[in-house]
């Protein structure tokens, strides 16, 4: 009974320090998925929480490979070669509420935001020709559900559900240094789509030993509408015979499918008040190159663009340890390895993370929970047709607080 009496307190510590050292995870992974709170043992739950993270990369030694389009008469596309601070800090919200139905059927309802982007170079550095800022956001609605039956000396669950995604972002760049009043020289791309996706899996625990594994796969979504706009009206674009004229605002389409991916988790008391867990998960960024975009319809000065990714797969991989202090007060600690995205183009290199959390509950049916993190961002290289540049071993670091309420 002893281990049983610690499940519920540690739990809750262990995920909020897990999303707190995993929230800058490789590709475009924010907060990902999470169906923690299915496996709540209250009749009912609530929770919500919000996770701020600050990574500090900052790119070196810059050149621009592509001078065709290199520096406009205003200076941008020049000024930097170091000390280029690429990325910004950013939220991850998430809500959730699960209900009991019978002995059986757990269900739960959350929202989040499981990917996103955000790098903000500006415009003065030697490589605005290729990213000035972009930014990428996303909404999730889903459900999930799971239904348990007594197997051995525990209890199994077989976990299915749903979730509809948006995802929509833009990028600035730099792309021809023709002069002109008025004229900047820097295009806009502006992107959103929706699709839906799916979730299955499989969990065994042991209440009695805080013992649980699980297994969950969440199936890729297809942004099949995936569209928007290209805004030139800042460009002035050649003509032929020595000739210029102002680009135009046109509509473009794309598709993409977010990536899918596989997670195990496992947790299990070792001694009264005492709790290790550990996780794998493998996330399919691969299929993430280059994202190739089209007027939808063709004529002059509509040119085509592309978001290039060029990602591979990614790997997570966190272990950790819990103990709880008292009835109020428990605690963990955790150290994640991502294996970065990035292999030779971009700066998502591999990153360590250590996370510490800790848990209070006032009483039985509230508990309040705040982690931190900090992290290294490894160093690298990455080579373009439009830059080059360099990066050093950089900092991340993340707080996250949470609020449950069950009954």
């Amino acid at each position: 009974m002893a281990y049983k009496k610690i499940t519920a307190a540690l739990t809750a510590t262990v995920a909020a320090t897990i999303v707190a050292s995993s929230a800058h995870a490789g590709g475009l992974e924010r907060g990902g998925y999470n169906i923690d709170l299915l496996f709540d043992p209250s009749t009912y739950a609530a929770e919500a929480a919000a996770t701020y993270v600050n990574p500090q990369r900052e790119l070196n030694n810059v050149v621009d490979v592509n001078l065709a389009n290199g520096v406009g008469s205003n200076g941008i596309g020049g000024g930097a070669t170091n000390g280029i601070e690429d990325t910004e800090g950013y939220w991850v919200p998430r809500v959730g509420v699960k209900a009991a139905i019978g002995d059986s059927v757990d269900c739960m309802a959350d929202y989040s935001q499981p990917w996103g982007a955000h790098t903000n170079p500006g415009a003065n550095w030697r490589g605005a020709n290729d990213n000035i800022e972009t930014k990428i956001e996303s909404d999730n609605y889903a459900a999930t559900c799971s239904y348990k039956w007594d197997m051995g000396q525990g209890q199994f669950r077989v976990i299915g559900g749903g979730f509809y995604q948006e995802v929509g972002g833009f990028k600035e760049r730099f792309v021809t240094p023709i002069p002109g009043p008025g004229f900047t020289g820097v295009g806009r791309m502006d992107l959103e789509g929706s699709g839906w996706g799916w979730r299955a899996g499989v969990a065994y625990e042991i209440p009695e030993y805080a013992f649980r594994t699980s297994l969950v796969y969440n199936s890729a979504v297809d942004l099949d509408n995936l569209g928007g706009s290209i805004d030139l009206t800042k460009v002035l674009l050649p003509a032929g015979g020595g000739v210029f004229v102002p680009g135009t605002k046109y509509d473009v389409s794309s598709f993409a499918s977010m990536p899918d991916s596989v997670e195990l988790k496992v947790q299990s008391g070792v001694a009264p008040g005492w709790l290790v867990f550990g996780s794998v998960k493998w996330t399919d960024w691969s299929q993430l190159q280059v994202i190739r975009v089209n007027p939808t319809q063709p004529g002059p000065g509509r040119l085509p663009s592309s978001l290039t990714l060029l990602y591979r797969d990614g790997w997570t991989v966190t272990g950790g340890v819990g103990h709880k202090f008292n009835d109020q007060w428990s605690g963990a600690a955790s150290l994640t390895w991502d294996r970065g995205t990035s292999h030779g183009y971009g700066n998502q290199t591999d990153s360590w993370t250590l996370g510490t959390g800790v848990s209070y509950s006032p009483t039985e049916n509230v508990e309040l929970r705040l982690a931190g993190a900090v992290g290294l961002l490894t160093s690298g290289s990455s080579v373009g047709d439009e830059v080059t540049y360099d990066f050093d071993n950089d900092i991340v670091t993340a707080i996250s607080t949470s609020l449950k309420v069950k009954f």
